[in-house]
Protein backbone atom coordinates (compact mmCIF):
# COMPACT_ATOMS: atom_id res chain seq x y z
CA UNK A 1 0.00 0.00 0.00
CA UNK A 2 1.44 3.25 -0.83
CA UNK A 3 1.47 6.53 0.89
CA UNK A 4 -1.14 8.25 -1.14
CA UNK A 5 -3.85 6.14 0.46
CA UNK A 6 -3.87 8.11 3.71
CA UNK A 7 -4.22 11.27 1.14
CA UNK A 8 -7.28 10.10 -0.07
CA UNK A 9 -9.61 8.05 -1.39
CA UNK A 10 -8.33 7.10 -5.32
CA UNK A 11 -11.70 5.90 -6.73
CA UNK A 12 -13.36 8.69 -5.03
CA UNK A 13 -11.11 11.57 -6.26
CA UNK A 14 -10.86 10.08 -10.43
CA UNK A 15 -15.37 10.00 -9.90
CA UNK A 16 -15.48 13.54 -8.68
CA UNK A 17 -12.54 14.52 -11.02
CA UNK A 18 -15.15 13.13 -14.46
CA UNK A 19 -14.45 10.14 -14.72
CA UNK A 20 -17.32 8.42 -16.50
CA UNK A 21 -15.69 5.57 -18.48
CA UNK A 22 -16.60 2.07 -18.89
CA UNK A 23 -14.31 1.21 -21.77
CA UNK A 24 -12.04 3.91 -22.51
CA UNK A 25 -8.73 4.40 -22.84
CA UNK A 26 -7.08 6.51 -20.15
CA UNK A 27 -3.64 7.94 -19.84
CA UNK A 28 -1.73 8.87 -16.52
CA UNK A 29 0.91 11.14 -16.76
CA UNK A 30 3.02 10.75 -14.23
CA UNK A 31 1.68 7.18 -12.18
CA UNK A 32 3.84 7.44 -9.34
CA UNK A 33 2.49 4.29 -7.31
CA UNK A 34 0.03 3.05 -9.75
CA UNK A 35 -2.50 4.56 -7.41
CA UNK A 36 -4.69 6.29 -9.77
CA UNK A 37 -4.31 3.64 -12.59
CA UNK A 38 -5.28 1.32 -10.33
CA UNK A 39 -8.45 3.31 -9.75
CA UNK A 40 -9.19 3.79 -13.05
CA UNK A 41 -8.72 0.68 -14.78
CA UNK A 42 -10.97 -0.89 -12.16
CA UNK A 43 -13.49 1.19 -13.48
CA UNK A 44 -12.97 0.88 -17.58
CA UNK A 45 -11.98 -2.41 -19.07
CA UNK A 46 -10.37 -0.01 -21.65
CA UNK A 47 -5.81 0.15 -21.53
CA UNK A 48 -4.78 2.52 -18.51
CA UNK A 49 -1.12 3.95 -20.02
CA UNK A 50 0.53 4.61 -16.84
CA UNK A 51 3.64 6.91 -17.72
CA UNK A 52 6.26 7.86 -15.01
CA UNK A 53 9.92 9.03 -15.88
CA UNK A 54 11.30 7.02 -12.78
CA UNK A 55 11.74 2.94 -13.50
CA UNK A 56 10.97 2.51 -10.01
CA UNK A 57 7.34 3.87 -10.37
CA UNK A 58 6.96 2.12 -13.03
CA UNK A 59 7.62 -1.22 -11.38
CA UNK A 60 5.78 -0.33 -8.69
CA UNK A 61 2.43 0.58 -10.44
CA UNK A 62 2.92 -2.90 -12.62
CA UNK A 63 3.46 -4.57 -8.74
CA UNK A 64 0.33 -2.87 -7.70
CA UNK A 65 -1.67 -4.06 -11.08
CA UNK A 66 -0.78 -7.25 -10.47
CA UNK A 67 -1.64 -7.48 -6.78
CA UNK A 68 -4.95 -5.73 -7.96
CA UNK A 69 -5.14 -8.80 -10.68
CA UNK A 70 -6.01 -6.00 -13.04
CA UNK A 71 -4.48 -6.32 -16.76
CA UNK A 72 -5.37 -3.47 -18.09
CA UNK A 73 -2.54 -1.73 -17.08
CA UNK A 74 0.26 -0.82 -19.58
CA UNK A 75 3.56 0.69 -17.16
CA UNK A 76 5.75 2.40 -19.23
CA UNK A 77 8.90 4.23 -18.47
CA UNK A 78 8.99 7.29 -20.64
CA UNK A 79 9.60 11.09 -20.32
CA UNK A 80 6.50 12.47 -21.02
CA UNK A 81 7.93 15.88 -20.39
CA UNK A 82 10.16 15.85 -23.03
CA UNK A 83 8.69 12.99 -25.09
CA UNK A 84 4.95 13.27 -24.78
CA UNK A 85 3.16 9.96 -24.14
CA UNK A 86 3.88 8.26 -27.23
CA UNK A 87 0.44 7.74 -27.70
CA UNK A 88 -1.95 8.23 -30.99
CA UNK A 89 -3.21 11.54 -31.80
CA UNK A 90 -7.44 11.52 -30.06
CA UNK A 91 -6.72 7.64 -28.90
CA UNK A 92 -7.72 8.38 -24.86
CA UNK A 93 -10.93 9.57 -23.16
CA UNK A 94 -9.52 10.62 -19.91
CA UNK A 95 -6.19 12.20 -18.80
CA UNK A 96 -4.92 12.17 -15.73
CA UNK A 97 -2.52 14.91 -14.62
CA UNK A 98 -1.76 14.37 -11.01
CA UNK A 99 1.09 16.32 -8.72
CA UNK A 100 2.89 17.47 -12.18
CA UNK A 101 1.85 20.76 -13.14
CA UNK A 102 4.75 22.12 -10.87
CA UNK A 103 7.22 21.19 -14.17
CA UNK A 104 8.90 23.87 -15.99
CA UNK A 105 6.58 23.65 -19.01
CA UNK A 106 3.07 23.19 -17.31
CA UNK A 107 0.78 24.45 -20.51
CA UNK A 108 3.06 22.10 -22.51
CA UNK A 109 1.87 18.95 -20.65
CA UNK A 110 -1.54 20.05 -20.77
CA UNK A 111 -0.90 20.62 -24.57
CA UNK A 112 -0.11 16.91 -25.19
CA UNK A 113 -2.89 15.76 -22.64
CA UNK A 114 -5.26 17.66 -25.35
CA UNK A 115 -3.80 16.56 -28.28
CA UNK A 116 -3.78 12.60 -26.91
CA UNK A 117 -7.43 13.21 -25.40
CA UNK A 118 -10.48 12.44 -28.23
CA UNK A 119 -13.17 14.95 -28.94
CA UNK A 120 -15.47 15.20 -25.88
CA UNK A 121 -12.24 13.63 -23.80
CA UNK A 122 -11.78 14.86 -19.95
CA UNK A 123 -8.40 16.09 -18.52
CA UNK A 124 -8.67 15.41 -14.86
CA UNK A 125 -5.50 17.89 -12.81
CA UNK A 126 -5.26 17.32 -9.16
CA UNK A 127 -2.47 19.11 -7.15
CA UNK A 128 -1.10 19.63 -3.47
CA UNK A 129 -3.19 22.67 -1.61
CA UNK A 130 -1.03 25.72 -1.15
CA UNK A 131 -0.30 25.36 2.15
CA UNK A 132 2.92 24.51 4.21
CA UNK A 133 1.20 22.53 6.53
CA UNK A 134 0.52 19.74 4.11
CA UNK A 135 3.42 16.73 4.80
CA UNK A 136 4.63 16.07 1.06
CA UNK A 137 4.78 18.33 -2.22
CA UNK A 138 7.00 20.60 -4.37
CA UNK A 139 8.00 23.74 -2.85
CA UNK A 140 5.79 26.17 -2.18
CA UNK A 141 7.02 29.01 -5.12
CA UNK A 142 6.75 26.25 -7.55
CA UNK A 143 3.50 24.79 -6.31
CA UNK A 144 0.72 25.55 -9.12
CA UNK A 145 -2.66 27.52 -7.27
CA UNK A 146 -5.64 26.45 -8.58
CA UNK A 147 -6.53 29.64 -10.53
CA UNK A 148 -2.89 28.74 -12.32
CA UNK A 149 -4.25 25.86 -13.40
CA UNK A 150 -7.49 26.94 -14.87
CA UNK A 151 -5.88 29.64 -16.77
CA UNK A 152 -3.32 26.97 -18.18
CA UNK A 153 -6.75 24.66 -19.23
CA UNK A 154 -7.78 27.56 -21.03
CA UNK A 155 -4.42 28.80 -22.78
CA UNK A 156 -4.53 25.33 -24.50
CA UNK A 157 -8.07 25.34 -25.02
CA UNK A 158 -9.82 23.09 -23.31
CA UNK A 159 -13.12 24.05 -22.17
CA UNK A 160 -16.70 23.77 -19.56
CA UNK A 161 -13.75 23.30 -16.48
CA UNK A 162 -15.67 22.44 -13.23
CA UNK A 163 -15.27 24.37 -10.20
CA UNK A 164 -12.26 23.55 -8.12
CA UNK A 165 -12.83 20.64 -6.14
CA UNK A 166 -10.92 20.09 -2.96
CA UNK A 167 -9.72 16.99 -2.10
CA UNK A 168 -9.13 16.87 1.51
CA UNK A 169 -6.78 16.37 3.54
CA UNK A 170 -4.02 17.95 1.05
CA UNK A 171 -5.37 18.35 -3.03
CA UNK A 172 -7.51 19.95 -4.74
CA UNK A 173 -8.56 19.36 -8.53
CA UNK A 174 -10.72 20.33 -11.41
CA UNK A 175 -11.38 19.29 -14.73
CA UNK A 176 -11.99 20.04 -18.62
CA UNK A 177 -12.99 18.95 -21.71
CA UNK A 178 -11.61 18.93 -24.90
CA UNK A 179 -14.31 20.09 -27.46
CA UNK A 180 -12.81 19.74 -30.51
Amino acid sequence: MSVWSGFFKPTEAIVRLGFQLRDEDVVDMGCGYGTFSVAAAELTSGVVHALDLEADMVSATARNAERHGLQNIKATQRDFLVEGTGLPDASVSYAMLFNVLQAEDPEGLLREAYRSLAVGGTVAVMHWIPDVRTPRGPPMNIRPRPEQCVGWLHAVGFKSESQVIELPPFHYGLFAHKAS
